[in-house]
């Protein structure tokens, strides 16, 4: 099966998950890295990328 680069741009372009209540949130990474971004959820600034399967 092919994969359409809309799709996959949609689904894993600038998403992150938060490492402690794996809430996904969409920012740019250069945000994520520099600590600007936290997690609506339970505040922290602890995010990993979307894994992709």
């Amino acid at each position: 099966m092919a994969k359409i680069p809309e799709a996959q741009a949609r689904l894993f372009h600038n998403i992150f998950v938060c490492k402690k209540c794996k809430t996904k949130i969409r920012a740019e990474p250069r945000r994520i890295l520099s600590g600007k971004v936290k997690c609506r959820k339970c505040g922290s600034k602890e995010f990993r990328a979307l894994r992709k399967k």
